[in-house]
């Protein structure tokens, strides 16, 4: 029975949008279930999907909140992921 936890920074895919929505997590679930099914034969009745939103104060990436470092990397001229 597989159990697969997604984190994702709790910010939006879009302007306006403040979190993952419904509709969003419903695809990342359906996407992430199919996939152990085509590569592991792993039914969809018995794969768990987590999915874990973290606030984006509480994550970092090189050393600093990713914030900061996004914000860094676009003055740097190589854009924000």
């Amino acid at each position: 029975m597989p159990f697969v936890s997604v984190r994702v920074t709790r910010e939006g895919s879009s302007p306006g949008v403040e979190a993952v929505t419904e509709s969003e997590k419903a695809r990342v679930i359906a996407g992430v279930s199919q996939v152990l099914l085509d590569v592991l034969g792993k039914p969809l009745e018995s794969t768990f999907v987590v999915i874990e939103e973290v606030p984006l104060g509480n994550w970092g990436w090189g050393g600093m909140p990713v914030a900061d470092y996004r914000a860094t990397r676009a003055v740097g001229g190589s854009g924000s992921s």
